[in-house]
């Protein structure tokens, strides 16, 4: 088999999993419900975070927070501070790759 396959968790329930970590880049899952999160952190790497469903509030550096709808992509700048909720009812599901893949 040449590919490799990878598995993405299918639930209702808060999930952040780590699909893919090589030296290319990571490839993150996550699943939110209603005030759940990530800690405010900075980025480190650059991030491409893709809305597969639900509504994304993300506060980015010092801006008022912006919302952004299934099938929104948004890249994000390495460094940049990061406050990722789901402030809303229906459940907040992404994908998070970034690339590169961060160091050290």
């Amino acid at each position: 088999m040449v590919e490799q396959v990878f598995q993405m968790t299918m639930s209702e329930q808060k999930v952040v999993e780590k699909v893919i970590q090589d030296d290319n880049l990571h490839y993150l899952h996550m699943i939110f419900n209603k005030n759940e999160g990530l800690p405010e952190h900075f980025s480190n790497s650059t991030v491409y975070m893709t809305v597969l469903r639900g509504r994304l509030s993300i506060g980015l550096d010092d801006q008022e927070v912006h919302e952004y709808t299934a099938g929104s992509v948004l890249k994000i700048p390495y460094k940049t501070k990061m406050n990722v909720k789901n402030l809303h009812n229906d459940t907040l599901e992404l994908i998070v790759v970034k690339a590169p893949a961060p160091r050290g």
